[in-house]
């Protein structure tokens, strides 16, 4: 089981339209539900744990796929829904960004009045899950964002995110309670990022004796950093390209939701009446939720289910986004009741995709695949911070 890994990720500032908050938090909470379901609490918080993962499911719900605001982001929308079915999910989200990361310490240990955990043993793992990456893990970075996912059994995640001045650059931390034997001795299994220069790693084995005597660390600099296992090192740039998408991964995607899946899926269609593009949108939900780890390691593919608020790689397309979480929404609670043919009909879907990309060679390119989105994307009430999508007009495409 991997206990943590690393996301380097671009400096992205600004705040989240209240249009799209709402949204991500719905979809947050259905897509939450599901696994729980599907797998059980734990795996939401072994998910939660995966770098890869976690941009998928940020890009999926329409945050920008690269920035750093996708962790702020999602750990809020998450933090306002799955809290508030605390109690039947027995998950429960603490602390958050700036000042809300100091309250992790107090909600914890509300926590545990209502589950009957070791309150301080859980205060103990969110205070030095932060100091270790803040202070033990010298590497520039420093924490601003500290979130601790703990369920009703006791397991816990820690997602949390610093900052380093004058590189414009997040980084992202990720802790998983499965398997940690030792905070203070190779916690992480893999701390990867771009290369700054040599850091002060008092968290590696090695420096055992150093961390029995600070002044001895102070002349010593560990050669590398921690074992490589997990890494995710976004771009700087903020459009989706082709090396940043398995293009025989969307393109069977597209394929099954655009052309195959209509003939297959009656059950689901008649739900709502909805077209290929909401099919689109709901296979790439459908890989959040039941994909393997294998899928994500290309998390801009994700965007094309939602598109992201600054228009890249198009704009949110807010009626199909409204009715991907209706579909699901309702899958879900239906589900919950014995009645899981919705469920089954949208874990099909992502099955199909997957199966298709055995023999399907890709057609376009991903460029003519982002053209034909932001053509569309008036048609599916697009939206950006920047204002709604326009029709194309003299020749030219107007997005805002």
């Amino acid at each position: 089981m991997k206990r943590s890994g690393t996301a380097d990720l671009p400096l992205h500032y600004g705040k989240v339209p209240l249009w799209l908050s709402e949204r991500m938090s719905t979809l947050g909470l259905a897509i939450v539900e599901a696994i729980a379901m599907e797998y059980g609490k734990a795996e939401v918080l072994r998910r939660l744990s995966d770098p890869f993962w976690f941009q998928s499911m940020g890009a999926v719900m329409g945050m920008d796929w690269h920035s750093s605001g996708i962790t702020t982001s999602v750990m809020g929308a998450l933090k306002r829904s799955v809290n508030s079915r605390s109690n039947e999910l027995g998950l429960y989200i603490c602390g958050g960004k700036g000042k809300a990361s100091l309250q992790a310490p107090a909600e914890l240990l509300k926590v545990a009045e209502r589950t009957g955990l070791d309150g301080a043993l859980l205060v103990r793992s969110s205070k030095l899950s932060a100091k270790v990456d803040n202070t033990a893990v010298q590497d520039g970075f420093q924490l601003y964002m500290h979130s601790f996912i703990v369920s009703s059994d006791g397991d816990w995640t820690v997602v949390q995110q610093g900052m380093r001045e004058g590189s414009s650059t997040a980084r992202r931390y990720h802790w998983h309670s499965a398997g940690l034997q030792s905070f203070v001795e190779d916690p992480h299994t893999a701390i990867y990022g771009r290369d700054y220069g040599p850091i002060i790693n008092l968290a590696d084995k090695h420096a055992s004796g150093a961390r029995t005597s600070i002044m001895s660390i102070a002349a010593e600099a560990p050669e590398k950093m921690i074992r490589e296992v997990k890494r995710l090192v976004m771009p700087s740039h903020h459009d989706v390209r082709s090396k940043d998408v398995d293009i025989k991964r969307l393109g069977a995607m597209l394929w099954v939701a655009h052309e195959q899946a209509p003939r297959q899926f009656e059950d689901l269609l008649l739900l709502t009446g909805m077209g290929p593009r909401t099919l689109q949108s709901l296979a790439l939900v459908s890989e959040v939720i039941y994909g393997t780890p294998s899928r994500f390691s290309d998390p801009a593919r994700f965007s094309f289910a939602h598109g992201g608020k600054d228009g890249h790689p198009f704009p949110v397309p807010v009626r199909v986004y409204d009715d991907t979480i209706q579909v699901l929404r309702k899958a879900v609670d239906s589900a919950k009741v014995g009645h899981t043919e919705k469920a089954d009909a949208i874990r099909r879907l992502s099955k199909m995709a997957e199966a298709a990309e055995q023999n399907f060679t890709p057609t376009r390119s991903l460029d003519a695949l982002l053209e034909k989105e932001r053509e569309d994307s008036w048609k599916y009430g697009g939206r950006t911070v920047f204002g709604d999508a326009k029709p194309p007009g003299d020749g030219q495409l107007k997005l805002f």
